[in-house]
Formats: structure tokens, sequence, C-alpha cells
């Protein structure tokens, strides 16, 4: 079977960026998708699409199909006051290079890079890290198969039995 929409697909993967091994899966703790539905960056999803177990591939995904260009409006100035928790600055959390969680105005969690501490404020960057890179995959097609009407209504991949994971 090839991957293709509503498939389940298990593949291995070496993620480098200019070079540098990012991030690496194997035989024993492969990546497992449902296929169509989004839950992949397009660049790679498109790439893998007509493969099938056994196949290997190395493919480019540039940022417009991946996580994007880096967006300068996502970084922003915020009031060093937000750190401010129980009357105490929380010095510890404002290290440059520090992924600080943080919550937008409806409550929603969301993360950003914290670049620079300013006397009244810190620079945070809240574009994904891998925005503006070109990312090259290296791996194997270890498993491709139909996935179930759940998994498709769910839009994710059930575990053995039909768990969820």
């Amino acid at each position: 079977m090839k991957i293709d929409k509503h498939t389940v697909a298990t593949v291995s993967y070496e993620l480098k960026i200019e070079g540098e091994v990012i991030e690496k899966t194997n035989n024993d703790s492969p990546l497992t998708f449902l296929a169509g539905v989004g839950m992949m960056i397009p660049g790679f999803e498109d790439q893998l699409k007509g493969k099938e177990p056994g196949d290997q591939y190395d493919i480019t995904v540039r940022p417009e199909e991946g996580y994007g260009e880096t967006d300068p409006d996502a970084i922003v100035d915020l009031p060093k006051d937000i750190f401010v928790i129980d009357g105490k600055l929380q010095e510890d959390m404002l290290v440059e290079g520090n992924v600080i969680p943080l919550q937008d105005g409806e409550g929603n969690p969301m993360q950003g890079v914290l670049l620079e501490v300013k006397e009244d404020t810190v620079t945070i960057d809240f574009n994904h890290q891998l925005a503006g890179k070109t990312l090259h995959f290296t791996g194997e097609v270890l498993d491709v198969r139909k996935a179930t009407a759940e998994e498709v209504s769910h839009g994710h991949v059930h575990g053995p039995g039909g768990h969820h994971h």
C-alpha cells in the first residue's frame, strides 16, 4: 500500500538543518501519522505521497512548505512585570535562549524564545523554532496501512487495539 490520504504511515527519519542533525527516529521509535489530514508539514507529507514500505527517501522542505518564513511581527517586547509571581521577579526564567511558556489573551498556551532582557521589558520570539529554515529529511517508509474509520473521523492515529496514544 502507498502513502495517500487516509492512510497511516510509519517512517523513520533523520532531520538535518544546514548539515546538523536536529532530530532522529529509528525503527524502535518511528514516526506514525495519519496522512492527508494536515498532521504533518505540507512539504514533508506531499513528498512522501506515493511511497510504500521499504522505500528510502531524501527530501528537502523549504520554509514555505514547512514552518513558514520568520515573521518579524511575532518578535515582541513584553513588560518584565508579567514575570512577577507573588511579588518576586522570576529571574531564573529570564535567561536569553530560554523557552518561555505563556498564554495569549484567551488563555491558550504558547511558547516563545527569550531573545533579550532589557531594563523594563523582555524580547520574545513567538515564531516556530524551525520557521525560516530549510529542512532536509532522509529515512525509510516502514509501514503503510489504511486508516480506520474512527481514526479518520478523529483526525489522528490510534494505537494498537484502536486506543488513543
